[in-house]
């Protein structure tokens, strides 16, 4: 079954979604459309929230997607509400979180369980419609169980804003009392990289302005100003062993300053831009190690439903679903402190 074909011809009780058909905030309208049908390996969701992410913003406004007319949202979390015949482990009323990579399970990447590069997949959203809708259909086999008692600003976070600072962490491989610096601290994918740090037994110096860092387990925040004297005062001179800069080029020059010999680096955001000038010097005189990730593995989503049972969120503004436009808006915006979210 593809994935971009889930909707009905059927016209009987249309549900709601947010849909644009060409690219601009102004485009994206609520609409009633045909229901999801379930194939015998598919899932239908009933969505309770969505988290807005960047890739929301470029996906209505810049980024070539399909099918067309589309519908955004590649973080979702919601009810089970009805599975194919085929589905095992699990039921109607499940709370379940989506898996957002479309992977064909075959390719060599997928077999070696980086289903995230899959060669003739993509993101949910992108290559397909995405979830800002009343329901959403889905293959079982990117479809997740989470705790009853998770609530659903959390569990709307992990597929995207969690996930992709999890998968990062493990390929730093960070370790008890490594000196970990994170810029962009405070912003979706930065408010769990400082809480997976700690809890994988670093001293994390969160870079942002935003002093609530230190109640998700920050042990210094410092200001982008006085980043480097402040690393380099902590540390006693030797910086720091590992650096998550999920910004982009708008940082990348105090992102190698900060960090310490046989340092790593660690790359998965351009919001602030995509364009560096390299010292090579600066690299190889540190014997330095620059590593670029995306998203995360099923594995790893997993483990992290696990490991985040007790993570906590920091929500800025919750949005109704016919609000989605200035959602988008929000959160571009300069004055954002916490996570904009989308309540369905």
């Amino acid at each position: 079954m593809k994935v971009e074909n889930l909707y009905s011809k059927s016209e009987e009780n249309p549900m709601k979604a947010l849909v644009f058909d060409k690219s601009g905030i102004e485009n994206l309208k609520l609409k009633e459309i045909e229901n999801p049908t379930l194939g015998p390996h598919d899932v239908l969701i009933r969505v309770e929230k969505s988290g807005v992410n960047p890739i929301d913003y470029f996906v209505v406004n810049y980024i070539p997607v399909k099918p067309m007319p589309h519908i955004p949202g590649a973080e979702i979390a919601g009810t089970v509400e009805k599975v194919g015949d085929h589905v095992k482990g699990i039921n109607k009323g499940d709370k379940v979180i989506v898996y957002n990579r479309i992977f064909d399970g075959s390719c060599d990447l997928c077999l070696s369980g980086r289903e995230m590069l899959c060669r003739n997949g993509g993101i949910m959203s992108v290559i397909t419609n995405g979830g800002w809708s009343e329901y959403f259909a889905i293959p079982d086999k990117n479809v997740f169980k989470i705790p009853e008692n998770m609530d659903w600003d959390l569990a709307a976070s992990l597929p995207v804003a969690a996930l992709t600072s999890y998968h990062a962490i493990k390929e730093l491989e960070v370790s008890p009392n490594d000196i970990v610096v994170i810029f962009g601290a405070s912003g979706n994918t930065g408010m769990f990289a400082v809480q997976l740090a700690k809890k994988f037994g670093a001293i994390v110096i969160a870079v942002s302005k935003k002093n609530w860092l230190k109640e998700f387990g920050a042990d210094y925040v410092v200001g982008y100003n006085e980043v480097v004297e402040k690393v380099k005062e902590i540390t006693e001179g030797k910086m720091a062993n590992v650096v998550i800069n999920s910004l982009g080029s708008s940082v990348w020059d105090k992102s190698l300053e900060v960090l310490g010999y046989n340092g790593k680096l660690a790359l998965f955001g351009t919001l602030t831009g995509a364009d560096v000038k390299i010292n090579l010097s600066s690299i190889y005189s540190k014997h330095a190690k620059i590593i670029g990730t995306t998203g995360g593995s099923r594995r790893d989503l997993i483990e992290l439903i696990n490991l985040c049972r007790d993570c906590r969120v920091k929500v800025w503004k919750t949005y109704k679903l016919e609000e989605g436009a200035e959602a988008l808006r929000q959160i571009m915006s300069e004055n954002r402190d916490g996570r904009v979210m989308l309540q369905l």
